[in-house]
């Protein structure tokens, strides 16, 4: 039996109306399958033409009294055919049967068992096929076969389903991408041509010349033009157009794919896989781009049914959940991906058993500035009493974190979430003097992770600031050097000597004079102490004389 999250199917939002594979589906409903020819051609049984035939003339009453048969004959179709326009009529009607009555997917699998027929293999294999929507819609069938009844996929399968979830999201986020970063450049190049013409450019003869209206009027419609491209695929649309056809972009799918994995991971056994196939960092990567609101909704559904589990709530911020869900949320415009967002907050502040993380939760909420958005929230007023009681809830907890919280939690958390700024910790002697050998706990966490921001980071001011720490943990800590040396630290610090930007450089500069500083006391030290020995072994000698 399997442990479902129950949820209202609404809360899910399926989005029939506006998916490409419903809008395709719709067409394909509309076709008439030549059953006879291919029993003539002995590709399909007389028992299967039967089957199928009565079927398409009436659904209800054959399916009523012929329940297994029917199993049967899809199975063997779906199976044995290789005509993508007859497989996805099939795999359209047996969605259909499915979407009617959930209870017909537990006769699928006990008709199965009898014939010892494997429901997974013939629906795994269409995966592999080059129509994309034979793919997903056979994706959507199994995840409602691998949800909706008492069966469980088997791990084998389940694996290999789930690293297909998660290698389409990765490829369609990556294509959806690719085509704003077209659209944004194509917008960019007319737009930058039209204001050249708003100026008074010069012709190849070095005479100046002003724009007629007409060649205004031209650039501006074509700036418009790209303008309203951009912000169509920005909202999630279907279509685009080019040279002059309408064609559908590669991340048609995104959606569909989005819902199976909603689907699959309201069953808690199918949460670990899918955190081993490393899901939840495709799904951080693809949140951190600019996807439209609907796939932000879907995919942070994701991450909220996941935090559902008191393991994996605990583990959530790991993959920095935290700062890019609070960015997400000081931007976002739809209540819907504002409500998911705080859903998924409150819970990993009430799922995890261990008080620390959650507290840890809590501390990295308000070191992402989720303080001053709830702050904001609570101004406005909402229909929905979720994101009230979550706002409410939210304010209360992070402000008793913010009471309790010393000044080296707010570092540690800060720099945990990888987003250094000059926040007033950095810059106090008094701290860096009371803790700068505490960056040497957990096996060197902290300065682990300052050096891999300083091999790793393109920000300047995240570049700056980690320099600038692993000056003073240097300065205040006499074994630093030698630590630093140790952790590969001293090299990247150097090498930001020759950064492009000047702040960058100049606290390398300073990280790298507090390195050959410390060497000078140290060194000092140590003839001071050759000088005293010298010293006092001299006397002695000197009384025996």
């Amino acid at each position: 039996m399997t442990t479902a999250l129950y949820l209202p199917e609404e809360n899910i939002d399926m989005i029939a109306a506006t998916s490409v594979l419903q809008q395709q589906a719709a067409d394909i409903r509309t076709r008439t399958i030549n059953w006879a020819s291919y029993m003539q051609s002995q590709m399909i049984s007389e028992e299967d033409y039967k089957a199928i035939s009565a079927l398409d003339k009436s659904r209800a009453s054959f399916l009523a009294q012929n329940s297994s048969q029917v199993v049967k004959t899809l199975l063997n179709l779906v199976s044995h055919l290789s005509k993508d326009s007859t497989i996805q009529y099939i795999l359209v009607l047996l969605d259909d049967l499915l979407q009617e009555d959930r209870s017909r997917v537990d006769q699928f699998h006990e008709t199965a068992g009898k014939l010892k027929q494997c429901i997974w293999g013939p629906f795994l294999n269409l995966l592999n096929r080059q129509d994309g929507f034979i793919v997903n819609m056979s994706s959507r069938i199994l995840a409602k076969f691998a949800c909706w009844g008492h069966e469980t996929m088997p791990k084998s399968d389940l694996n290999f389903y789930l690293q297909f979830l998660k290698d389409q999201l990765a490829s369609n986020g990556l294509a959806y991408l690719q085509e704003m970063a077209q659209l944004a450049k194509r917008t960019q190049t007319i737009l930058v041509h039209t204001h050249g013409l708003h100026g008074k450019d010069k012709d190849h003869h070095g005479h100046q010349y002003s724009p007629t209206l007409a060649q205004l009027q031209q650039q501006h419609e074509l700036a418009e033009r790209a303008n309203e491209s951009y912000r169509e695929v920005g909202v999630g649309s279907d279509h685009q157009q080019q040279d002059g056809k309408c064609v559908i972009p590669n991340n048609e799918y995104i959606q569909s794919v989005a819902r199976c994995l909603q689907m699959m991971l309201r069953v808690d056994e199918y949460r670990f896989a899918f955190v081993g196939v490393d899901g939840i960092s495709t799904l951080i990567r693809i949140l951190s781009t600019r996807v439209n609101f609907q796939v932000q909704y879907q995919l942070i559904f994701c991450l909220w049914v996941l935090t559902f589990n008191p393991l994996l709530a605990a583990k959530m911020n790991k993959f920095s959940v935290i700062p890019i869900l609070a960015d997400i949320l000081s931007d976002c415009a739809k209540e819907k991906v504002t409500r998911i967002i705080l859903a998924v907050f409150r819970n990993l502040i009430e799922k995890p058993e261990d008080s620390s993380v959650a507290k840890d939760h809590c501390i990295a909420m308000v070191q992402c500035k989720v303080l001053k958005q709830l702050s904001i929230l609570e101004q406005r007023r909402f229909d929905d009493e979720d994101i009230t009681a979550d706002v409410e809830y939210l304010s209360e907890k992070l402000q008793n974190s913010v009471q309790d919280l010393s000044s080296f939690d707010e570092y540690a958390t800060e720099v945990r979430s990888g987003r250094l700024e000059w926040s007033p910790v950095h810059k106090s002697a008094k701290f860096w003097r009371e803790n700068a050998q505490r960056l040497n706990e957990k096996n060197y966490e902290l300065l682990r992770i300052l050096v891999h921001l300083l091999e790793t980071s393109k920000d300047a001011i995240i570049l700056s600031v980690a320099c600038f720490d692993i000056g003073e943990y240097v300065r205040h800590y006499p074994r630093g050097k030698h630590v630093l040396e140790q952790l590969g630290g001293k090299q990247i610090v150097m090498q930001h000597l020759g950064h492009e930007d000047p702040n960058v450089r100049y606290e390398a500069l300073l990280a790298v004079q507090k390195l050959m500083v410390h060497n000078w006391e140290y060194l000092g030290k140590q003839l001071e102490k050759e000088n005293e020995n010298q010293k006092q072994g001299a006397a002695p000698i000197a009384g025996k004389a």
